[in-house]
């Protein structure tokens, strides 16, 4: 089945393909006029939060590194001279929900990146060796993030408003975990990346049927041993997430910075008010207008960054403050994030917020399709997360559609919602006791 949708957005804007093969594998392509290359990428539906067994924690990361070890077509060096030799770019990464593996190079070498990548992804020996190697990179990859603390309290936060489940827990799983991964956990976890689950997506100077014809050639194996299959492959979206109640963490460390985060649950992905969200973060924290880095920041040097952030899943989400400042100043930090959240919960937002949040979300949108792996990243995440493909100006339309009233109501119920505090820095859980209302 193939479908065919005309982005209406403009001349710069490309033709957007959809076939969907009868072993449930999606191709979505984006012919991208007046460019040279071509972004290639395919998206499994398989991430941590699949991680569902205490001994599989960092699974899915795990894998990641390990298929560029070798198929029983290349080895780890063949993957990487093939690249190089193109002078391509590839790389992966691991979100909660889904993983990606990609490519970038000239529209001329599309078929050499398209072989490698859907190789790599489907083909992977998973072998010991390569294992017991990969580890140890893992494990120091751990020890980078728990070096940068204003990027390991978002995973101490997400585990304080998510408890200890799959969701909840650190992507990179832990120092426990990774040491006692086993081959068979592993090779498990990789069962999870069957068609319906596999999304391919390209975006640059293409021919969308070139496309299929290449992938369905590298492909053409598993394709044959593929079983008809729903080419949904989307994560239900039914359930209300895991049910626990938002707490305090701390992490004791004798760091010259404090990093704090503090929020609870957000909304889920397909939840229609996820763009009254945008616009409600850019107004709280989303840009150096917000009120966040107005209060905090300008007026009162208290932090060189803050913000506010979201993350959607199928089911749940998370909202949240950030702010990194001296552990002396902390307390009235957290002061003035509690008056500001309170504040715009309790009165909303201000006419001028409204329209500065909407052209922030909008022309950011716009400005984030500038290159091929950014289109083809919408493309990969549209289909993943939603199953459908939303043009530019349909997505548009929706974030002038947010009412200052809409807004309000959002963030009466968002941020009446009981809190979480996240901490990295030199102190105790006791000098916090009551710090989360």
């Amino acid at each position: 089945m193939t479908e065919t949708v005309w982005d209406g957005s403009g001349p710069m804007e490309g033709l957007t393909r959809r076939t969907v093969l009868p072993s449930g594998l999606r191709i979505v392509t984006e012919a991208v006029p007046g460019v040279r290359s071509v972004a290639f990428g395919a998206w499994v539906g398989v991430g941590s939060r699949d991680e569902s067994r205490p001994e599989a924690a960092g699974a899915s990361h795990f894998l990641e590194h390990l298929l560029f070890k070798g198929t029983a077509r290349r080895s780890a060096l063949d993957i990487s001279v093939g690249m190089d030799e193109i002078g391509g770019e590839s790389n992966a990464f691991t979100s909660k929900e889904f993983t990606c593996y990609y490519a970038r190079v000239l529209d001329e070498d599309l078929p050499v990146a398209a072989d490698i990548v859907c190789d790599l992804v489907t083909g992977s020996l998973l072998r010991q060796d390569d294992i017991d190697a990969e580890r140890g990179v893992i494990l120091e990859e751990i020890a980078q993030r728990d070096d940068d603390p204003g990027d390991a309290v978002h995973d101490l936060f997400a585990e304080a408003v998510l408890g200890d489940s799959p969701l909840g827990r650190p992507i990179l799983g832990t120092i426990d975990s990774i040491e006692s991964m086993t081959r068979g956990v592993l090779l498990d976890h990789y069962g999870g990346y069957r068609m319906p689950q596999v999304v391919v997506t390209a975006a640059g100077r293409l021919d969308h049927d070139s496309v299929v014809r290449q992938v369905e050639s590298s492909l053409a194996p598993v394709l044959a041993a593929a079983a008809d299959a729903s080419p949904s492959g989307l994560r239900p979206a039914s359930g209300a997430g895991p049910s626990v109640p938002p707490r305090l963490t701390v992490l004791s460390r004798g760091t010259e910075q404090a990093n704090v985060v503090l929020g609870g649950a957000g909304l889920a992905r397909r939840d229609e008010r996820r763009f009254a969200l945008g616009v409600l973060s850019a107004a709280v924290g989303g840009g150096m207008s917000s009120r966040l880095f107005q209060e905090i920041r300008e007026k009162r040097g208290l932090a060189y960054s803050v913000y506010s952030f979201s993350a959607q899943f199928a089911e749940t989400g998370l909202f949240g403050a950030y702010a990194g400042c001296a552990p002396g100043r902390v307390e009235e930090v957290l002061d003035l994030t509690r008056g500001i959240l309170d504040a715009v919960r309790r009165d909303g937002i201000t006419p001028e917020e409204l329209a500065r949040g909407k052209g922030q979300l909008a022309r950011g949108m716009a400005l984030e399709l500038e290159d091929t792996p950014s289109r083809m990243s919408r493309l990969g995440k549209s289909e993943v997360s939603y199953g459908e493909y939303l043009d530019l100006d349909t997505l548009v339309a929706r974030v002038e559609a947010v009412t200052q009233d809409s807004v309000a109501e959002l963030a009466e119920e968002l941020l009446s919602r009981p809190r979480a505090l996240a901490v990295i820095g030199p102190f105790e859980e006791c000098d916090f006791l009551g710090a989360v209302a």
